[in-house]
């Protein structure tokens, strides 16, 4: 009987503590602060999910190998053993008389040993076999564009938790100044309510508006703090371990609009890996076409190899043994006509499929394009508004140092020049992400071909020199330029 096994608390914990250990195992100690480019080489060498393409890139690289394997002819080695207690004898009788003609004999030992070499190659399998060498070359490419795709997804959200997480870092403390000035400005509302030294609605008021202003602080600060540990988790970084961002004046680029939205929707159908993908997989059914083809073919099988028998009353018991041979299953010609409906049919799938990514991509080109004219606007929006604002808290700050104006409308001003400035960091890492995401939409590869034996170092270079190709070759097409 099989009953089943519950796994112990001695294998989870085991599990655990093995899975903890591979986590960071092989990474890099972070031992200075961490620029853009540096975040990026992380994710793509220690992210789990482009990892997992990875390896599935590698998985496809054996498959292929073990294909060409197929292609080669069987070398089959054949080794056995006979033994009985007597010996095997027989005798022989007329089938015309009935009569038993010879006395029992034997022409064969009681222990035997025997062994062959058998070479045999069917030409039918070694067709099929080649197809599928063909498909599993194609499968590869599938994988690499695929890792492609990841690895720029995976960029993408890096730059957009980067900059969030910039703007984090130059926030907090301010948020956190801001946060102690409302607490304290809080008990001194309270006391003064205690001691009645103002009109009772009047003090209550401002509290419940030091209150909100305390909530929303609080809120800010957690939405702030929430980016540093996405872009921590895409960096593969423990939950919870410290690490320090290279802080820039500003985004390093500044995107304008291309010459030709033409242009990038061409651009984006030629280099897309979900068109390609589609592309490669319409290889893989024409090719299964040309199998069930070969299929209905006869099969022609040719062996060829030395033998051995030990048997002492055998007169050669060395020989060669050669043939042929030839088989058809005839059913196959009445199954094949469904098996080609059938692969018909996923054609037009795939063809669908095709039409219906291209204007997919194509829509999605001119929403990048959208949101990054947004993004502008919006960062131009937010810096007039961000100007304005702190002009004002200073207005502000002066009549509350020479006593014309109260700390409620001080404080009120301060908390909305933080927040224009939030705004206007947030837009900046908006205008950013809209700039990933428009690459992305037209299938730009900010990414180097080596990414597993490149060092963190080499492979944070090589994407910043990649990048600053991007920007150099869109820059002479008139797609960005860079900020002065």
């Amino acid at each position: 009987m099989v009953t089943p096994t519950a796994l112990t608390s001695t294998e989870i914990t085991t599990r655990v503590d093995r899975s903890l250990q591979q986590l960071t195992s092989s990474q890099a100690q972070v031992r200075a602060p961490i620029d853009l480019y540096e975040a990026m080489a992380r994710a793509l060498k220690y992210n789990l999910e482009a990892k997992v393409e990875l390896m599935n890139t590698m998985l496809a690289h054996k498959n292929l190998d073990l294909a060409h394997y197929d292609l080669l002819p069987q070398l089959v080695a054949n080794a056995g053993y006979d033994g009985r207690n007597n010996f095997s004898g027989a005798r022989s009788r007329s089938l015309l008389s009935g009569q038993t003609s010879l006395e029992p004999s034997t022409s064969s030992d009681k222990n035997l040993f025997s062994s062959d070499l058998t070479l045999s190659w069917d030409v039918l399998d070694f067709g099929l076999s080649y197809v599928r060498a063909q498909q599993a070359a194609d499968n590869l490419l599938i994988a690499e564009e695929e890792k492609r795709r990841v690895a720029n997804r995976v960029i993408q959200n890096v730059r957009i938790a980067y900059w969030r997480a910039v703007s984090a870092d130059r926030m907090l403390g301010q948020l956190t100044h801001l946060d102690d000035w409302v607490s304290k400005a809080l008990s001194n509302a309270r006391t003064i309510q205690h001691r009645q030294l103002n009109s009772p609605l009047a003090s209550l008021q401002y509290q419940r508006e030091l209150l909100l202003t305390h909530n929303e602080i609080r809120k800010l600060h957690q939405k702030l703090s929430l980016a540093k540990i996405e872009l921590a988790k895409l960096m593969n970084l423990p939950p919870g371990e410290p690490f320090e961002l290279v802080l820039p004046e500003h985004p390093s680029t500044i995107p304008t609009l291309p010459v030709s939205l033409e242009t990038l929707e061409r651009q984006a159908l030629l280099n897309r890996p979900e068109l390609r993908t589609i592309d490669y997989r319409k290889r893989i059914q024409t090719k299964e076409t040309k199998a069930a083809i070969l299929e209905m073919l006869p099969s022609l099988n040719l062996q060829f190899g030395p033998n051995y028998n030990s048997n002492s009353f055998v007169f050669n018991n060395h020989w060669l043994a050669y043939g042929a041979k030839v088989s058809w299953n005839l059913l196959n010609l009445f199954r094949k006509p469904v098996q080609f409906k059938i692969i018909e049919v996923q054609q037009e799938v795939l063809d669908a499929q095709s039409l219906a990514l291209t204007m997919a991509i194509m829509s999605q080109v001119h929403i990048s394009m959208a949101q990054l004219t947004a993004a502008k606007l919006e960062v131009r929006n937010t810096k007039i508004y961000y100007d304005t604002q702190r002009k004002i808290r200073d207005q502000i700050h002066t009549s509350w140092v020479t006593k014309r104006s109260s700390e409620q409308v001080l404080i009120r001003e301060q908390l909305n020049s933080l927040l224009a400035e939030i705004r206007h960091h947030a837009a900046l890492a908006d205008l950013e992400a809209a700039y990933a995401n428009l690459l992305g939409a037209i299938g730009e590869d900010p990414t180097p071909s080596i990414i597993t034996d490149t060092s963190m170092p080499e492979l944070a270079s090589a994407l910043r020199r990649r990048w600053n190709t991007l920007i150099d070759a869109n820059t002479s097409k008139g797609r960005m330029v860079k900020p002065s």
